[in-house]
């Protein structure tokens, strides 16, 4: 394994327990947006950069934001000091499942990955002999909108919903 792959998911693993237990809204925000960044360059080592982007962007940065002014608008920076072990249990437990899972999951570029052997899609060579075709210049675009279009519709209703979240959350009084 891959060195630089494993203290990402030491960090990635770490944040998501310290997240679940931490009791103090302000401490657990700012543990999520370094859980959020661990996540992206997860995404990024695993040659995924625009799931990178997106998680740095969504998932450490709007997210993180909208999270501390929801607690700066509502005054609930602390918590009494109270630990609770259900949610370090559930992550404990969605950790040991996940990790009995993996090791069955098969290398990639394995022929017997689902990708390679063509189970799953089209392979790549499809698309980029067809791309031109649609009159699109970029495969990537091509790809996202015409062949992946009810995914990409779904990615911007997420989006257009985060939108109107973050106009809840802002609007309303003055500061």
């Amino acid at each position: 394994m891959n060195p630089l792959l494993a203290v990402a998911l030491v960090v990635v693993v770490g944040g998501a327990f310290v997240v679940a237990v931490l009791r103090d809204p302000l401490a657990a925000t700012v543990a999520f947006g370094g859980y959020g960044l661990g996540m992206a360059t997860l995404w990024a080592i695993l040659r995924a950069p625009d799931v990178a982007l997106t998680e740095a962007a969504v998932g450490a940065g709007i997210t993180s934001a909208l999270l501390l002014v929801a607690i700066a608008r509502t005054g609930c920076a602390t918590v009494p000091a109270s630990f609770d072990w259900r949610p370090a249990l559930a992550v404990a437990a969605l950790v040991v499942a996940l990790a009995a899972t993996v090791p069955a999951l098969p290398t990639g570029g394995e022929p017997i990955a689902p990708g390679a052997a063509g189970d799953v899609g089209r392979p790549a060579g499809f698309y980029l002999a067809n791309a031109p075709e649609l009159g699109v210049k970029n495969v990537v675009t091509a790809v996202l909108v015409v062949y992946r279009g009810f995914d990409t519709v779904g990615e911007v209703f997420v989006v257009f919903a985060a939108g109107l979240a973050a106009l809840v959350v802002l609007g309303g009084r003055e500061w």
